[in-house]
C-alpha cells in the first residue's frame, strides 16, 4: 500500500509556513493554537475560535479562523499528525506520523555537492524561517519516536541553525537515536563539529557518504571538485571530537569498480567508523536522467558485493546491505540486509506475495515497480535459519 504524505488544498488565511498538530475532534482551549482541526465531508463543523487553522475535506464553509478546503480526502492524516501547510499555495506536508519508524526534518533544500545519483536535487528557495520551522516540528512531536533522522539537501548548511535543532531533538527525546544525513565537506571547518560535539548527544551518528578512494573519482560522482578532500579531513574532525560516524556508498556503475578499493580505504584509514552501509540505487531525481550513466543490475554486482561485505566483517567493521531485495543478494551474506526502505517508498511486485522471505526483505523502492533487476522473483525453496 502506497502511503500518503502531501495533498492541495485552498488556503485562506493562513500567514507563511503553518506547522500544528492534527486533531479530528475538538481540543481543549490552550491546545488549539497549535491545533489543524481536520472536518470531514457531512460532519457538522464545531466552534472553530482559536484555531491554528480548519481543515475542509471537499468544499470549505465560512468560519472564524484560517481554513484550509478542498483536499479530495482527509484519509491520508491521522490525530496527532504534524502537518506543514504553505500559506500560498495550500501544498500540505505530513512532518511526523506518530506510527511510523521513518520520521525525518528535512533540514534544508540547499546542498554543496550535486551528486550525479542524488534522489532529491538541490534548489535555492528563500529558507529564512526554516529554522524556526524545525523548532516548532519538533516542540509538537506527541511521544516519544523509536529513532528520528535529520536529511536534505545538505543540514550543516544551516550552521548554527543546525546547532539549534540538535540541541532541541536531545533536550526532548535525549534516548531516541538520531541519523544525520550529510556529505561530511562541512564537518571540514573544526568550529562547526565542535559545536556539534558539545551538544553532546551520545545517540547521535552521522551518516556520510564516500565512493570512492580517490578524489578523481569521489568528486565526479558528487560533481564537485575538493569534495574528497574536504570529506576526509571532515572524517577525521569527526573522529577527533569523538561523533559517531556511518560510512554510506550507494552502488551503482561509477561506484562497483573501485568498491573492493573503498572498502580496503576504509579499514586502513578510516579504522574508528562506527557502520558501513552499501545501498542500492533509488530511481529519483537525477538518477532518471543519469540512468545509462548508473544502472547496473544488481546480478551483475553480486559477487563484488559479496567479497566487500566479507571483507569488512571479516575485520570486525559492521557493515550492512541497504534497499536490495534478497532475491538479488547472494544467500551467504543475507543476515546483512536491512528492511531499509521507508514505509511511505516501499512496495513488493506482485511475484512478492509468494516469497517466503518477503517479512524479512527490503522490497523496492516505488520508483522501481517498473524499472528494476531483470531477475526480482519469489524464493520458495530456501531454509532460513
Amino acid at each position: 500500500m502506497v502511503i500518503q504524505l502531501r495533498a492541495k488544498g485552498f488556503s485562506q488565511g493562513l500567514q507563511g509556513r503553518a506547522v500544528g498538530r492534527v486533531s479530528f475532534s475538538p481540543v481543549a482551549e490552550n491546545e488549539k493554537k497549535d491545533t489543524f482541526i481536520a472536518i470531514r465531508k457531512g460532519e457538522s463543523t464545531p466552534n472553530l475560535d482559536g484555531y491554528l487553522a480548519a481543515l475542509f475535506e471537499g468544499e470549505g464553509a465560512a468560519v472564524s479562523c484560517p481554513s484550509v478546503s478542498g483536499y479530495e480526502s482527509l484519509d491520508f492524516l491521522k490525530d496527532g499528525y504534524v502537518v506543514a501547510i504553505e500559506s500560498t499555495s495550500g501544498f500540505t506536508r505530513v512532518l511526523y506520523r506518530h506510527d511510523s519508524r521513518f520520521n525525518t526534518i528535512f533540514a534544508t533544500d540547499d546542498c554543496n555537492s550535486n551528486c550525479l545519483m542524488c534522489s532529491q536535487p538541490p534548489k535555492k528557495v528563500d529558507e529564512s524561517e526554516i529554522v524556526e520551522s524545525h523548532l516548532r516540528h519538533i516542540d509538537l512531536i506527541p511521544n516519544i519516536p523509536e529513532r528520528f533522522g535529520i536529511t536534505g539537501g545538505e543540514p550543516t548548511l544551516l550552521g548554527d541553525g543546525l546547532i539549534r535543532v540538535l540541541a532541541r531533538l536531545k533536550e526532548r527525546f535525549p534516548e531516541t537515536p538520531l541519523l544525520m544525513l550529510s556529505n561530511g565537506r562541512m564537518y571540514a571547518y573544526e568550529d562547526l563539529v565542535e559545536k556539534i560535539a558539545n551538544v553532546d548527544n551520545p545517540n547521535f551518528t552521522t551518516a556520510i557518504p564516500l565512493y570512492a578512494s580517490t578524489a578523481p573519482e569521489h568528486d565526479f560522482v558528487v560533481q564537485s571538485k575538493g569534495a574528497f578532500d574536504q570529506t576526509i579531513q571532515g572524517l577525521y574532525n569527526a573522529a577527533r571530537y569523538g561523533l559517531k560516524i556511518e560510512i554510506r556508498v550507494v552502488l551503482h556503475k561509477q561506484t562497483i569498480p573501485g568498491l573492493l578499493d573503498l572498502m580496503d580505504f576504509i579499514y586502513r584509514n578510516l579504522p574508528f567508523v562506527d557502520h558501513v552501509a552499501l545501498m542500492g540505487l533509488e530511481n529519483m531525481g537525477y538518477v532518471k536522467k543519469n540512468w545509462e550513466m548508473l544502472w547496473i543490475d544488481p546480478l551483475d554486482y553480486a559477487e563484488t558485493l559479496k567479497q566487500a561485505v566479507k571483507f569488512m566483517w571479516y575485520r570486525k567493521i559492521h557493515v550492512s546491505i541497504y534497499n536490495l531485495p534478497l532475491c538479488l543478494v547472494p544467500q551467504e551474506i543475507w543476515s546483512f540486509a536491512r528492511q531499509s526502505i521507508s514505509d511511505y517508498k516501499n512496495i513488493y511486485l506482485d511475484e512478492c506475495n509468494q516469497c517466503m522471505v518477503q517479512k524479512h526483505c527490503s522490497g523496492l523502492f516505488l520508483s522501481g515497480e517498473t524499472r528494476h533487476s531483470r531477475r526480482i522473483k519469489a524464493i520458495l525453496d530456501v531454509e532460513i535459519c
